[in-house]
């Protein structure tokens, strides 16, 4: 018999990007890649698209350096096991999760990340509108920085193919990298749990996320993404985040350039977000977030994940 105590967890989705929420708030739980794998497995394990331990920043070595101005850290693991920059959708989850544990209230309150510190407002149940309230809670607002859109290397601008059809597609990065390509049809996108093609490989070290993307209306897009470690997911906040920066650049409403603020509606799989970008170059994400489940790993499961 394990004499492991017993760890909770709880369930939960942002636009149906799901999550397992581990809270170890002072720290003591070391998660290989291999147990964070397991645990995202769905057949085997919890299930989800990643992993998020909720960690006070001072226990963390990665966020000690911003205590000073977030409390809570996010240490955000793809459903892979690899660790990633930041998760849009994941950090409303994080946030709800706060708010649900009695750690944050309504209002304002930060989250430090790997891509630095996030700031977040947790609307009243009221307040919420267009997709944004879910099971009478109030949407959630994050800013999400500022996009980064690196020049084209020598080898040129960047390339996604699917099987035989290519496109070119915009590189955007917002804490982690994005290949955006604009499409007549999501279909030609084909199987995404297969990771579509991306040249130059040496824009991308580390792997990117690619969406794909097809016009609505005004100020309306939908997409489907990749997301690099986790294959096609039904949301990605930050590849939303991209996507709006990619459009508002194509149809020629750069905030920077025009000075006015924008907003894009943007269609994922699994519900609606509005991505709003300011002309000092500041991209905010509001959408819903929602605690589904919780209980505990079975100890004796947990001994043989954990190794």
């Amino acid at each position: 018999m394990s004499t492991r105590p017993r760890l909770p967890f709880l369930k939960g989705h942002g636009t149906e990007n799901d999550f397992v929420i581990v809270p170890d708030l002072d720290g003591h739980l070391d998660l290989s890649a291999a147990a964070v794998a397991r645990i995202c497995d769905r057949r085997a394990g919890v299930g989800g698209d990643g992993l998020i331990r909720v960690v006070r920043s001072s226990a963390h070595p990665e966020a000690r350096a911003m205590a000073d101005r977030a409390e809570w850290f996010m240490d955000y693991r793809n459903s892979d096991g690899s660790i990633a920059e930041m998760c849009g959708n994941g950090v409303r989850v994080f946030a709800r999760y706060l708010q649900r544990a009695g750690l944050a209230e309504e209002g304002d309150l930060t989250i430090a990340t790997r891509a630095g510190v996030r700031r977040i407002h947790i609307a009243k149940a009221a307040d919420g509108t267009d997709g944004a309230a879910v099971g009478g809670e109030g949407a959630i607002t994050v800013e999400m920085g500022k996009a980064l859109l690196p020049e084209p290397g020598p080898e040129g601008g960047i390339t996604v193919s699917v099987g035989e059809r290519n496109w070119p597609a915009h590189h955007v990065n917002m804490g982690n990298p994005h290949a955006v390509a604009f499409v007549d049809d999501l279909g030609h996108a084909g199987n995404l749990f297969t990771a579509p093609g991306v040249r130059p490989a040496a824009a991308y070290p580390h792997g990117t996320n690619v969406e794909f993307v097809v016009d609505r209306g005004p100020r309306h897009v939908a997409m489907r993404v990749h997301e690099r470690g986790s294959g096609e997911t039904r949301s990605c906040g930050t590849g939303a985040c991209a996507v709006m920066v990619a459009a508002a650049r194509r149809d020629g409403a750069d905030p920077a350039v025009t000075g006015r603020p924008v907003s894009y509606t943007v269609d994922v799989p699994g519900g609606r977000l509005v991505i709003s970008e300011r002309p000092d170059g500041t991209v905010e994400m509001t959408g819903p977030a929602v605690i589904v489940a919780e209980g505990e790993f079975d100890a004796a499961w947990l001994d043989t994940a954990l190794g």
